[in-house]
C-alpha cells in the first residue's frame, strides 16, 4: 500500500530521528540492535519517500508514534555480577521456546538475571522487550490489566482488557518479562496460554518461586551464585562489589578466605549476600560470621523454612534480630504497602505504640541503611519500598505479632483518605498520583471486603476506586468495582445506584450485553428496596438499550423480551399503554403546559423506551420496518419533552438521539443535525460521570456525522476532532478518528487523510478488526482518496478493509455508492458513475437517509448531467428541494446546471467559490478544471497541490444535452 503506514516500532525510531539521535543511540534507547535500527531507517526512507535522514527528522513531527509506548526495562541501581553460564543457557532457552519460567527461591536473583538476559536479547525483537512487575498484583483476575498497563494498551470498545492486550500484541515481535508470578499463578497460567495462542510472535519470560504447571512451560531453575573458584567465585565477587559500594576496600587474601566461608554459609543466595555485605561497615567480618554462627538453629530449618529458603530466612531473621524493637515494628508494619510509600504514609499506618509517629522517618532511614528498604526519589518526595522477599517476611512477622488486623485496618483507612483526596484534588499530576496508590487501594479493598465489620469501609473504597479508575481511563476496572460496590452495599437502593453506574461504564465500553444485564439487575435491586419508580426506570432503560445499542450485543435481545420489559415498566410507572399521557403541543418543545407530576424520570424513561421499541427510532437490528415516520417523530418528541421537564440532561440527550434518528428517517437532515448539536450543548457543562461520558461520546459521533450530512464540513471536522481527542478513546484510534477521516476525505484534505489512515489502520488491526457503522465509511473514505490520487493498488487494499470494517448492504447502496461514484466522475467515467447511483432514492432510503441523502441526490444529478441522461434536468430540480440549505450539495447542483447549460464558465467559477467557502477543497479544484480554458490549468494545479491526480477525466461525456 502506498499510504505511509508505519509500524509502531518504525514510528518510535522516527520520533528518535526527530531528536537527531544516531543509530547507536536509538539502539540503546529502544533496546534493539544497530542492525535493526538500520533496517527500520531504510524502511522509513522507502515508505515516506524521502531522500535522507535529515528529511526523516523533518517528517518526525508529522508522524507521531502510534500504538504502544517505547518499552523501557527497569534500570538496576547496582551492577550485575556473574551468571555467565546461566545467562547463556537462559538466552538459548528463550530462543528455542516461546515461554520460559525462571524458577527459584526468593532472593536467589531471578529478576536480575531475567533483566540481564532481556537486555541482551532486545535486539532480536523488532517490537522490543516489555517488563511487567506482578508483585503488587493480588487479584488473579487482574493479570491482563497489569500487562496492559505495562505495555501501554487500553481497552478496546466491545471487549475486555485481556482481549485488548491480545489484539494489540497479535502481530508484535516482542519479549515480555513477567516478574514475581508466584502469588497469582492461578491467573497467570490461563492468561499466558491465551496470549501465546493469540500472539504467535510473542515470547514470555516468567520469574516465579514455583513453576506455572502448564504444558507449554519450559522451566529454567535459577541456582544460587556459584562458589566455585574460592576467592574468585561469583558469590564472593558479588559480596565484594556490594561492599565496595559502601566504601570498603578490597580485603587482603586472608580476609578474602573469610568472605569465601561466609558466602558458602549463605549458600550463594544473592539477596542474603547483599544484605550481609551491607552490614560489613558496622559489624565487620567477624561480627557477620558470629551473627550467622549464633543462628545455626535457624540454618537448620524448621517447619516453616523449606531448604531452599533457609539462607535468606537466616539472614533476614538475623538482620531483624539486630534491629531495635521500634524498627522491628516498623519493618513488619510497612509490609502492608504494596507500592512505594512516603514517610507520611508510613507514619499514618505504622505510627502507634511502641512506635511513635514522629519516629517513623528516622526508622525508615535506618532500615534503608541496612538494605531492608530501598529508597526512590519521586516528584512527590522520597519513597520507600521493601523488596518482595522482605515484604513477605514482614507480613509473616506481622502475623506473628498479632498485628495484621489492626495494621491492615489502618492501611484501609489511609487508602480511603487517599482515594478521597485523589478525587477532590484533581490536577495535571492526577494520573501519576493514582498510579502511585492504585495497587494499595486494590489490596486494601480485597482485604476489607472479606471482613463483615469493615463492609461499609469496603463499600466506600470500592466506589472511590471505581470512580478513580474511570477517570484514569480504566473502564473495565471501573465497571468491576461498581459491581463490587453493589455487592458490598448495605442497602438495596445503594446497590441499584452502583449497578446503574456500572451499566453506564459498560456503555462506554460498547458492551451492550452488560448494559442490558446491569440495568435489569438495578431494577431488581430497586424492587427489593421498594422503589417502584426506580424499578420502572431501570426496566425501561434496559428495553431502550436493547434497541438503541443493538449493534453492540453479542446476543441481541428479542423484540418480545424488550416489549415485556416495557410493559412492566409502564405498569410500575403508571403510564398505561403506548402514548398515554401524551403531552399537548407539537415539536421538540411539546409539553410546556403539562403538569410537572407527569414528567418523572420513570415516565420519561418509559417514553424513550416506547420510541425505541415500539417505533424503532434507532433503526435497531431487530427492529420492524412497518412503523410510520410520523409516529416515530411524535414518540421521540414526547420523550424529549418529558426528559426536559424531569430535569435530566442525560435522559434528554438520549431522547434527542431518538429524535435525531426519527428526523433522519423523514429525510430531514438539518433537524437531525440540530438534535445532535443540542445533545452536546446539554452535556458539555456536566461533570464527567459515566452516564454523561457515554452520552457525550455518542453525541459527538452523531454531531459529526449529521453535520457531514448537512454539508457543514468544518463543523463535521470540529466534532470529529473533539471525538478523536477524547481521553477515553486514546487507545482506540480507529473509533476515535473515524468521523474525522470521513470529514477530511469529503473536504479534500488529502494529507490529513493519509496521515490519519495509517493510525486508523494500526488501531483497527490492534483492536481485532472490528465492524462498526462508522468504521466502514472511514475506510471507504480513505479508499476514495486513493482513487482520486490514482493509486489503484492502495484503493483496492482499502476496499478490502471496508469489507471487514463495514456491512455490505450499507456499502453497496449507501456511502459506498457515493464514494465510488465520486472516483468514477473524477476519472471521467460518468456513465459508470451514474450506474453506481442508478436507484431512485426511495429504493435505497434505508441506506442513504440520515447522513448520505443529500450527497446521494446531488451526485446522482451531476452524474446524470455529465452522462447526458435525458432526465438530468428533472433530477437536478428535484434534488434542489431535498438539499436546500446544504452549501456543498447546492454548489454541486449549481455546477450540474451550469454543465447542462453548456458549461458557462462564470457560473462554474461561482460554484467553485461556493465550494471553497464550504471548505470543500477538492470540489472547488475540480470545478475549475470543468470550467476549461485558462481555468483548467488552475484546477490542475489545485488538484496537484492537494496531492490528487489531474487525470483525463472530469469532462462531460457524449450524448444529448437536455
Amino acid at each position: 500500500m502506498s499510504t505511509p503506514v508505519i509500524s509502531s516500532r518504525e514510528a518510535e525510531v522516527l520520533a528518535l530521528l526527530g531528536e537527531h539521535l544516531s543509530n547507536a543511540e536509538i539502539s540503546a534507547r529502544l533496546f534493539i540492535s544497530v542492525r535493526t535500527v538500520e533496517s527500520h531507517v531504510s524502511s522509513l526512507l522507502r515508505k515516506l519517500a524521502v531522500p535522507d535522514r535529515r528529511a526523516l527528522s523533518r517528517r518526525a513531527a508529522e508522524a507521531a508514534p502510534v500504538g504502544m509506548p517505547v518499552p523501557v526495562l527497569p534500570a538496576p541501581l547496582t551492577a550485575f555480577v556473574g551468571r555467565v553460564r546461566e545467562r547463556g543457557e537462559l538466552m538459548a532457552a528463550l530462543k528455542a521456546y516461546r515461554q520460559v519460567t525462571a524458577v527459584g527461591p526468593g532472593g536467589v536473583g531471578k529478576t536480575r538475571l531475567a533483566l540481564a538476559v532481556a537486555a541482551e536479547l532486545a535486539g532480536d525483537f523488532a517490537d522490543g522487550v516489555w517488563f511487567v512487575d506482578l508483585a503488587p498484583v493480588t487479584d488473579p483476575g487482574r493479570v491482563g490489566a497489569a500487562v496492559a498497563a505495562a505495555v501501554g494498551v487500553g481497552e478496546q470498545p466491545g471487549r475486555g482488557v485481556d482481549a485488548s492486550v491480545f489484539a494489540a500484541l497479535a502481530d508484535r515481535q516482542a519479549l515480555l518479562v513477567w516478574d514475581n508470578c508466584e502469588q497469582i499463578r492461578d491467573g497467570v497460567a490461563p492468561f499466558l496460554e491465551r496470549l501465546l495462542a493469540a500472539c504467535p510472535r510473542v515470547r514470555v519470560l516468567v520469574t516465579s518461586r514455583a513453576r506455572l504447571m502448564v504444558p507449554f512451560e519450559r522451566v529454567f531453575p535459577v541456582p544460587p551464585l556459584s562458589r566455585a573458584g574460592g576467592g574468585e567465585s561469583e558469590a564472593v565477587e558479588l559480596f565484594l562489589e556490594r561492599a565496595a559500594a559502601v566504601g570498603l576496600p578490597s580485603p587482603d587474601p586472608a580476609v578474602r578466605d573469610t568472605v569465601v566461608a561466609l558466602c558458602e554459609r549463605l549458600d550463594g543466595m544473592a539477596l542474603a549476600i547483599e544484605l550481609a555485605a551491607a552490614r560489613w561497615p558496622t559489624l565487620g567480618l567477624d561480627g557477620l560470621v558470629a551473627g550467622l554462627s549464633d543462628q545455626l538453629r535457624i540454618l537448620a530449618g524448621g517447619p516453616r523454612a523449606a531448604d531452599r529458603h533457609r539462607s535468606v530466612r537466616a539472614v533476614l531473621d538475623w538482620s531483624h534480630d539486630l534491629l531495635e524493637p521500634a524498627d522491628r515494628a516498623l519493618l513488619r508494619r510497612v509490609s502492608v504497602f504494596v507500592l512505594p510509600f512516603t514517610a507520611g504514609a508510613a507514619a499514618e499506618v505504622a505510627g502507634f505504640g511502641p512506635l511513635e509517629p514522629g519516629a517513623v522517618a528516622d526508622g525508615l532511614g535506618r532500615l534503608a541503611e541496612q538494605s531492608l528498604l530501598t529508597v526512590t526519589p519521586s516528584a512527590s518526595g522520597t519513597r520507600y519500598q521493601a523488596l518482595e522477599t522482605i515484604r513477605q517476611y514482614g507480613a509473616e512477622r506481622l502475623a506473628d505479632a498479632d498485628e495484621s488486623a489492626v495494621v491492615r485496618t489502618r492501611h484501609t483507612g489511609w487508602c480511603l483518605a487517599g482515594a478521597a483526596g485523589l478525587l477532590d484534588a484533581g490536577g495535571a499530576d492526577w494520573r501519576a498520583r493514582f498510579d502511585a496508590v492504585a495497587e494499595d487501594l486494590r489490596a486494601a479493598l480485597a482485604w476489607a471486603a472479606g471482613r463483615p465489620e469493615l463492609r461499609a469501609e469496603a463499600h466506600r473504597l470500592a466506589l472511590a476506586l471505581a470512580e478513580s479508575a474511570f477517570t484514569r481511563n480504566l473502564p473495565g476496572e471501573a465497571q468491576e468495582r461498581y459491581e463490587q460496590a453493589a455487592v458490598l452495599a448495605g442497602a438495596d437502593a445503594e446497590a441499584a445506584e452502583s449497578l446503574r453506574l456500572a451499566a453506564a461504564v459498560a456503555g462506554c465500553r460498547r458492551l451492550g450485553d452488560d448494559m442490558f444485564r446491569l440495568h435489569r439487575a438495578a431494577a431488581e435491586a430497586a424492587r427489593r428496596a421498594g422503589e417502584l419508580p426506580g424499578t420502572a426506570h431501570d426496566l425501561a432503560t434496559a428495553a431502550t438499550v436493547a434497541y438503541r445499542f443493538s449493534s453492540e450485543f453479542a446476543r441481541v435481545p428479542s423484540p418480545e423480551e424488550a416489549k415485556a420489559l416495557l410493559t412492566e415498566a409502564r405498569e410500575l410507572s403508571g403510564t398505561g399503554g403506548t402514548g398515554s399521557a401524551v403531552l399537548p403541543g407539537a415539536g421538540a418543545d411539546a409539553g410546556a403546559g403539562a403538569g410537572a407530576e407527569a414528567a418523572t424520570p420513570a415516565v420519561a424513561a418509559v417514553a424513550l423506551a416506547e420510541a425505541a421499541v415500539v417505533a424503532d427510532a434507532f433503526g435497531a437490528v431487530q427492529g420492524e420496518t412497518d412503523n410510520t415516520v410520523e409516529e416515530t417523530i411524535a414518540l421521540a418528541e414526547r420523550a424529549v419533552a418529558l426528559a426536559r421537564l424531569a430535569g435530566d440532561p442525560v435522559a434528554e440527550s438520549a431522547a434527542l438521539d431518538a429524535l435525531s434518528g426519527a428526523r433522519s428517517w423523514a429525510g430531514d437532515t438539518f433537524a437531525a443535525a440540530a438534535a445532535a448539536r443540542r445533545r452536546i450543548d446539554l452535556l458539555a457543562p456536566l461533570p464527567p460521570a459515566p452516564a454523561r461520558t457515554h452520552e457525550l461520546l455518542d453525541a459527538l459521533a452523531m454531531a459529526s456525522g449529521t453535520a457531514l450530512g448537512a454539508g457543514r464540513l468544518a463543523e463535521a471536522r470540529r466534532w470529529g476532532g473533539e471525538l478523536a481527542g477524547h481521553p477515553l478513546l486514546a487507545e482506540v484510534g480507529h473509533h476515535a478518528a473515524s468521523w474525522l477521516l470521513v470529514a477530511d476525505a469529503f473536504a479534500g484534505r488529502v494529507d490529513e487523510v493519509l496521515t490519519g489512515s495509517g493510525r486508523f489502520l494500526d488501531a483497527w488491526e490492534r483492536g481485532g478488526r472490528q465492524q462498526s457503522f462508522s468504521l466502514g465509511p472511514a475506510a471507504a473514505s480513505v479508499a476514495m482518496v486513493h482513487g482520486l490520487r490514482g493509486d489503484l493498488a492502495a484503493r483496492a487494499e482499502w476496499l478490502a478493509i471496508v469489507d471487514r470494517a463495514g456491512t455490505s448492504e450499507e456499502y453497496r447502496h449507501g456511502y459506498g455508492a457515493i464514494l465510488d461514484a465520486t472516483v468514477l466522475l473524477h476519472d471521467g467515467d460518468a456513465a459508470a458513475a451514474l450506474d453506481r447511483v442508478a436507484p431512485e432514492p426511495e429504493r435505497v432510503w434505508k441506506w442513504v437517509t440520515w447522513i448520505w441523502l443529500h450527497w446521494y441526490v446531488a451526485l446522482r444529478a451531476e452524474a446524470s448531467a455529465l452522462a447526458g441522461h435525458p432526465g438530468a434536468r428533472a433530477r437536478t430540480a428535484a434534488a434542489r428541494t431535498v438539499v436546500a440549505g446544504n452549501p456543498v450539495a447546492t454548489a454541486q447542483l449549481d455546477r450540474a446546471e451550469a454543465l447542462l447549460d453548456g458549461g458557462d464558465p462564470q457560473r462554474l467559477l461561482d460554484a467553485a467559490r461556493a465550494f471553497d467557502a464550504a471548505d470543500s477543497r477538492y470540489q472547488a479544484a475540480r470545478t475549475l478544471l470543468l470550467a476549461g480554458g485558462e481555468h483548467a490549468a488552475a484546477g490542475r494545479a489545485a488538484l496537484a497541490g492537494l496531492g490528487l491526480s489531474t487525470g483525463p477525466g472530469n469532462l462531460p461525456g457524449p450524448g444529448p444535452r437536455p
